[in-house]
């Protein structure tokens, strides 16, 4: 049942012109790896000239021309960092925000009470926010900030929490809805998705299921859950 309802998600992922940036948490199907997945996508000229750069373990969003970036505030940041036993990934300079928190001891949950969601008004962009942290009561948690029916005046603030991941699947969250004028914001819970058996095929899967006019960039690291040991893999829109 459950593979059922992953793979139709998946489908329905693909049919999705516009799902914005998002994040995919799980674990491989021999439950020997966690997995996270982070995407970006773009309709402006601004949004798709951009790339994913690893830096010593963390990732970074760098202008692919540096000549056309105009606006950097919302489209340059890290989307993935971690420390210790704590991996972060986001779809914004929160990533920071996480970090930094946790490395003072205080909670995920604190952290991100300190955030809200983007101020690129009308569409009010939800921040999303996900970690792994090895050994920890929860194998994985998901986190969205987003505003209430589109109203700035409130913020909303929802928290998943997975104690115990199923092999072979991972849970999803999106910034949009979909494709509109006003772009709509991510309704629901993070939805069930297959996670592939390795980082190359987890790659390869989710790049295809992203629109082809609007994927930038996508990633993918896996971390070994006996041993810490992390990989990670990264396929742009753009190369040199």
């Amino acid at each position: 049942m459950l593979r059922q309802t992953a793979e139709k998600n998946a489908e329905n992922l693909k049919k999705n012109v516009y799902p914005g940036r998002g994040i995919v948490l799980g674990v491989t199907p021999d439950g020997q790896k966690l997995v996270q997945v982070y995407w970006i996508m773009g309709r402006s000229e601004n949004s798709r000239n951009r790339i994913f750069v690893e830096e010593n373990g963390f990732v970074r969003t760098k202008a692919f021309d540096e000549s056309k970036l105009t606006d950097p505030s919302l489209i340059i940041y890290y989307p993935l960092k971690a420390f210790g036993k704590y991996h972060i990934i986001s779809n914004g300079d929160q990533t920071d925000t996480v970090y930094d928190y946790l490395k003072t001891g205080v909670s995920f949950e604190e952290a991100l009470s300190t955030r809200e969601f983007e101020p690129d008004a009308p569409n009010y962009t939800p921040r999303i926010t996900g970690m792994m942290e090895l050994g920890g009561k929860h194998a994985y948690a998901l986190s969205i900030l987003k505003t209430l029916d589109n109203n700035p005046e409130t913020c909303v603030r929802y928290f998943y929490n997975y104690e115990k991941p199923i092999n072979g699947f991972g849970h999803c969250i999106h910034t949009y809805a979909g494709d509109g004028e006003v772009l709509p914001s991510f309704t629901g819970e993070p939805y069930p998705m297959p996670i592939p058996d390795s980082i190359d095929a987890a790659l390869e899967y989710y790049w295809e299921l992203l629109n082809p006019e609007n994927r930038v960039s996508l990633l993918v690291k896996t971390i070994d859950i006996k041993t810490g040991q992390v990989d990670i893999k990264i396929k742009n829109r753009h190369t040199k």
